[in-house]
């Protein structure tokens, strides 16, 4: 997902005053309504048959509401259930949740992006699952399906907050005719930042060859963020945020860095792309060339960019010629909970209002919809990586690269804060490793990276320095 606008920052701000004096219905041990043999559900999401993310409201419309009512009625209950479709920006869309949020009203499953889940749980608006449904929240079977890196997507401070939908995984790209023509192996797995430079080192002796292309600067927006700083700094060893603290110049900022530094600085890397207004696309024009070596990215890129039939840079020869990797640790061991590699992932997340008067109907219609049935039944034969490790192995089988996502790279992934500030925060991520690129020294970048930080997240006591 990309960086949100910074006139938005701060929607749930004006709320939070308000909201944190809300309290949740049914307190109790018991969720109120369970026994009751009537209930009404609605369902929203920022999708619309027709318009936006339509595949995604028909099924709700057409598969999961129909599915859903015909088994309650199996129990003798009668249920009504509607969605409320929403076709706007995702800024927008977010307001009009948090809205409803405050004044206690609004639909009882609420599709968000996983990026805003602490935001809303700090301005009062959500509470744990267990909380607002009780005990049959934590015996669910899809939770032993669901990794608990991935289950991080709707976590927050160690509670689970919502299920996640999809995901997605930060590999190394690289082109295997060029790694041939380099004397470099077909097959490759670094296993340090160091034997990335020296690939690179080895990639620059072909004439025409960018070595490595690791996003930088601030014209690449969230894609420098996520694509580049955030897993370096993961193979460093830290976090942007951790035990309420942002990341300033610490060390693990400083030696994500250098290694930009020491990319661009060593002539491996062009650093003029990253200053284009459009130099992302141009970095997929020139990887499907056939002159950029190693690329930092998403598996967005093997899907939609370099796919040989529908892809923006289509590559025929993808599937002998792309080749990708796990992006390593800065040394084995040296990754975030001792990794010896990395990813990065972003994604959404269905949550309850806790508001509810139907908690416990509402979990079974969440639960319902995060069913192997009801997971395979949303993705309409399409191959798209989901939460669920079942349902991944089956509809991924045939698809080597997206099975690689779901057995290597969600196993040692990590996300986002799910923080208002952090937009602000990920430009200033951007600007330091624009720095380091253009050849200010890592110590230095990283100084000026805490300072902008400071002021951002209320002073130098909310840093890690």
């Amino acid at each position: 997902m990309s960086a949100k606008p910074r006139h938005a920052l701060g929607v749930l701000a004006a709320f939070t005053a308000v909201a944190l004096a809300a309290t949740a219905c049914g307190d109790s041990s018991e969720p109120a309504g369970k026994d009751a043999k009537n209930i009404t559900l609605t369902i929203a999401a920022n999708s619309i048959v027709g318009g936006k993310n339509s595949a995604g409201a028909e099924w709700i419309e057409k598969w999961v509401i129909p599915r859903f009512v015909e088994a309650q009625k199996a129990k003798g209950v009668t249920a009504k259930v509607t969605f409320v479709p929403s076709g706007v920006d995702d800024e927008q869309y977010k307001t009009k949740i948090a809205l409803d949020l405050r004044s206690k009203g609004g639909a009882d499953v609420i599709a968000l992006d996983g990026i805003w889940v602490g935001e809303f749980v700090q301005a009062g608006y959500l509470k744990p699952l267990s909380d607002v449904a009780g005990g049959e929240v934590d015996s669910w079977e899809g939770w032993s399906q669901i990794p608990e890196t991935v289950q991080g997507l709707g976590s927050f401070e160690g509670k689970r907050y919502g299920i996640p939908l999809g995901t997605d995984g930060r590999v190394l790209y690289y082109n295997k005719k060029l790694f041939a023509q380099a004397g470099l192996p077909a097959e490759w797995q670094p296993t340090s930042w160091q034997e990335i430079l020296d690939a690179g080192a080895k990639l620059k002796t072909l004439p025409g060859v960018t070595p490595i292309q690791i996003n930088a600067g601030t014209a690449m927006g969230e894609a420098t963020t996520m694509q580049g700083a955030l897993p370096l700094l993961a193979g460093a060893g830290g976090e942007i945020y951790a035990d309420g603290k942002w990341a300033g110049a610490t060390q693990p900022v400083k030696d994500m860095l250098d290694f930009y530094a020491k990319v661009y600085g060593g002539g491996l890397g062009d650093p003029k792309l990253q200053q284009e207004a459009k130099g992302r696309d141009k970095s997929f024009a020139e990887f499907a060339a056939g002159k950029i070596g190693i690329l930092a990215e998403g598996d967005y890129f093997w899907r939609s960019v370099v796919n040989p039939t529908s892809g923006i840079a289509k590559m025929a020869d993808r599937d002998t010629t792309v080749g990708y990797a796990l992006i390593p640790a800065k040394q084995p061991g040296a990754g975030i909970r001792g990794q010896d590699f990395v990813s990065m992932s972003g994604g959404g997340v269905r949550v309850l209002n806790p508001h509810s008067k139907f908690p416990s109907q509402a979990w079974e219609l969440l639960s319902f919809m995060h069913s192997a049935e009801g997971v395979k039944a949303e993705l309409a034969g399409e191959k798209r990586i989901t939460a669920r490790t079942d349902v991944n192995k089956e509809v991924l089988a045939g698809d080597p690269m997206l099975s690689f996502i779901t057995e290597k790279v969600l196993p040692v992934t990590a996300y986002r804060p799910p923080l208002a500030v952090y937009p602000q925060v990920s430009v200033a991520l951007q600007e330091a490793t624009a720095a380091a690129a253009s050849g200010t020294s890592a110590d230095q970048a990283a100084a000026a990276y805490q300072k902008k930080v400071e002021g951002i997240v209320g002073g130098p006591g909310n840093v890690t320095s």
